[in-house]
């Protein structure tokens, strides 16, 4: 909205009608009087109002129906309405209708102005959150899955099939992948992208705490239930829901989420009374659900109902013609200034296996254009985990070095994998590494990681 905003105001009463108008003049505003709401209507084409300030209660058509005429010439105009005491319930019904607020007469001049300076402070609102919208969408359109092998194309066409259904979707592969990223995508190309969106680490979530997050409670439920909670999914009604790392909610559960998947409703801790939810899953795992069913570990009936539309992501190894384009993709993201990569290193981090997948690769690529002082990524900044993969290459290439020094590099190319590994978590490096978190710190330092 301009600083000079278009008011309209609408009251049978010219005392009125004409006080409010000179009040918004003075105050720079650009304002035009009508006696009734034929007039606004008649005019609009000419005087094209942002906000349009109306009495209810007035001859003909009355405010109610003006308001309801209005926005369907222009969704956007703000308005707002003005009743006598006895009508305080219509003023309420007028919201419900779209109005923005109402003002009950008689009222004093600056409450008006106090309500336009609301309306121009959600109006600033609602701009930045297009903005901000816009770049969530070009963040997570489809050309941000990087990769040009067929597998890539393959993915696309599931998502473009899938995204604007309301079809469970299960998504496998590795640590890494890009599980969340492609959960990300689904969502903000999906007919949901307006509303809620709440994810969960079901790792995270232990067998006493997971129904009440999941479903909420009521208030007395149990021990310490001091107020009512609403769950995970009553957050995401209308919306979508992600469950990453679904063979990790416990058995004795499953049941209530596949009955929620089934049901479309829910029931709080310590209810009895069923709420409708409309919800969207989509649920990740990096394990394979088939071989828990046979061990007992996962339901069957869940493993199926979630597997409406499975997406697998492929690890990195083998995706070899996509670590390329990834590399390239890494260092323009992380890099100040102009860098380079040597053939030989591109040739390394290629034939790598990539345990961790995207995630490493996004990780070590950021450490080695920050190592990279002179503008160019050579051999000796890869750990020796990529350039000598084995214990014994690493001392046979090492031969004729001080052992401390050897055992120093070894040390360091493992960490540093561990690091990347684990997405610099230190406390997960440090159990990966059979260390104490301590020591990991201490040997991080001393090698100045």
């Amino acid at each position: 909205m301009s600083e000079k905003l278009k008011i309209a105001v609408v009251d049978d009463e010219r005392i009125i009608r004409i006080t409010i108008a000179d009040e918004l003049r003075d105050k720079n505003y650009i304002v035009k009087e009508y006696a009734n709401a034929q007039s606004v209507l008649i005019d609009y084409k000419d005087f094209l109002p942002d906000i349009l300030i109306t009495d209810i209660k007035m001859p003909g058509m009355d405010g109610i129906e003006l308001l309801k005429k209005i926005k369907l010439l222009n969704t956007n105009i703000t308005v707002i309405v003005m009743s006598a005491f006895g009508t305080v319930d219509v003023a309420v019904d007028a919201m419900k209708l779209g109005a923005f607020d109402y003002l009950t007469k008689p009222f004093n001049t600056d409450e008006i102005f106090i309500l336009l300076d609301k309306i121009k402070e959600f109006t600033s609102i609602k701009e930045e959150n297009k903005i901000l919208r816009k770049r969530i969408e070009k963040k997570y359109d489809f050309s941000r899955f990087i990769g040009d092998e067929k597998i890539n194309r393959e993915i696309f066409k599931h998502i473009q099939i899938v995204a604007n259904t309301n079809t469970s979707v299960l998504i496998t592969g590795e640590t890494g992948t890009g599980k969340e990223l492609l959960t990300n995508i689904i969502h903000y190309n999906s007919n949901r992208i307006n509303k809620p969106f709440v994810k969960v680490s079901c790792a995270i979530l232990s067998k006493e705490i997971f129904e009440s997050e999941m479903f909420g409670h009521i208030k007395g439920a149990f021990t310490g239930a001091e107020y009512d909670k609403i769950g995970r999914f009553e957050l995401a009604n209308e919306g979508t829901i992600y469950l990453d790392d679904i063979d990790d909610v416990p058995l004795e559960l499953q049941v209530k989420l596949l009955r929620v998947l089934e049901e479309r409703e829910i029931e709080k801790v310590g209810s009895s009374k069923s709420i409708p939810i409309d919800v969207r899953l989509i649920a990740s795992t990096k394990r394979d659900l088939l071989e828990l069913v046979k061990e007992g570990k996962f339901r069957e009936d869940l493993y199926y109902r979630l597997k409406v539309f499975p997406i697998d992501l492929p690890p990195l190894r083998e995706r070899r013609n996509d670590i390329e384009h990834l590399i390239y993709y890494y260092i323009d993201k992380f890099k100040n200034d102009k860098i380079t990569i040597e053939k030989e290193v591109l040739k390394y981090l290629i034939n790598y296996n990539w345990p961790g997948n995207i995630r490493e690769l996004k990780n070590l690529i950021e450490r080695l254009v920050l190592l990279a002082t002179n503008g160019i990524i050579s051999k000796d900044l890869l750990p020796l985990t990529i350039t000598q993969p084995s214990i014994k290459n690493a001392f046979s290439n090492n031969l004729g070095q001080p052992l401390d020094k050897t055992v120093a590099n070894l040390e360091i190319s493992l960490i540093s994998n561990a690091l990347n590994v684990t997405n610099n978590n230190k406390t997960k490096a440090a159990k990966l590494l059979g260390l104490p978190i301590s020591t990991l710190r201490t040997k991080m330092e001393k090698y100045g990681l």
